[in-house]
């Protein structure tokens, strides 16, 4: 478990540059109204970096409770850090007035680089328990029935590309009965990519491994059983079982960073919180990793998959 005070410096003061950076860029192309020149304008008493730090370090503790760790943690242990802390009914608000720079803040700064060997997968989201579809109203319209590996579900679905260092290179949430070969998403988040892409049989499929292939990228997947057996390469057989590191980014990010849970009361908290997490994840000090297995081009080993 990641100990709180020995990242929250840290933390801050790369959320608070970016924010001043976005602040200053999104000043410079603000339309003015005359007519508010000439008003006062209010010091916040936490800014935008001391709230998005807040909601990272909340996925950095054992807290499971965002109102139980802000009251009883940050206004009681953390005063030095923040010490103009407002209600917490104010601090939900400034959360969802974060989202923007926060989401910018975790695609431009804290996503990995390509290392020519990725891996991806789909986990789901479940936003309330199967009893209690019928009844869900707070993300009516949004999410959507789906099955995953163990049972059907309602809600959303997490897609990620990592490379084989646990860090990540692509995310896209879609409703949860979206299929993990839709070609839209995929398309999306394989722009600027290359390399090799390792994933499970749900990515089998003819179009998407012409469209990756015409991109640079080899989609590399075990044959499902009703299907001829294929020719590969023994790196490539030996890198397909190490597939189980992404299993464990998503084991992550659900029991420690706590992207899942059916408390949100607004679709706002719900993608505000998923991005906090995501972040948080980024400053984990060890990420599941694997030593990868390079080809030799002097050899033609070749394996049944």
């Amino acid at each position: 478990m990641i100990k709180i005070e020995d990242k929250i410096t840290e933390i801050f003061c790369s959320v608070d540059d970016f924010c001043k950076e976005f602040d200053s860029l999104i000043n410079s192309h603000s339309l003015v109204d005359d007519t508010l020149k000439h008003r006062r304008k209010r010091s916040k008493a936490l800014d935008t970096s001391e709230v998005i730090t807040i909601m990272i370090c909340f996925h950095l503790g054992s807290f499971r409770n965002m109102k139980h760790f802000y009251i009883n943690y940050v206004q009681k242990h953390l005063k030095s850090e923040f010490p103009k802390t407002v209600s917490y009914n104010r601090f939900v608000e400034l959360m969802q007035k974060a989202v923007l720079p926060m989401t910018l803040f975790l695609k431009l700064k804290r996503m990995g680089s390509c290392t020519g060997i990725g891996f991806i997968d789909s986990t789901v989201i479940r936003v309330c328990k199967n009893q209690r579809i019928h009844s869900h109203k707070v993300f009516s319209g949004l999410a959507e029935r789906g099955k995953g590996s163990m049972d059907w579900f309602y809600g959303f679905k997490l897609h990620l590309i990592i490379n084989d260092k646990g860090e990540l290179l692509r995310f896209f949430i879609t409703p949860g009965n979206v299929d993990d070969r839709n070609m839209k998403v995929i398309e999306k988040m394989s722009k600027n990519l290359w390399g090799k892409l390792f994933g499970d049989r749900g990515y089998v499929s003819k179009t998407l491994f012409e469209f990756l292939f015409m991109n640079g990228i080899h989609l590399v997947t075990k044959i499902r059983n009703n299907m001829k057996n294929s020719l590969m390469s023994i790196a490539d057989k030996v890198n397909l079982r190490k597939r189980a590191i992404i299993e464990s980014v998503n084991d992550e990010l659900k029991n420690i960073c706590q992207i899942e849970h059916s408390r949100h009361r607004s679709p706002m908290n719900f993608f505000t919180n998923l991005i906090a997490a995501l972040i948080a994840y980024s400053y984990f000090d060890k990420k599941p990793a694997i030593q990868y297995v390079s080809e030799n081009p002097n050899q033609l080993n070749l394996f049944y998959a």
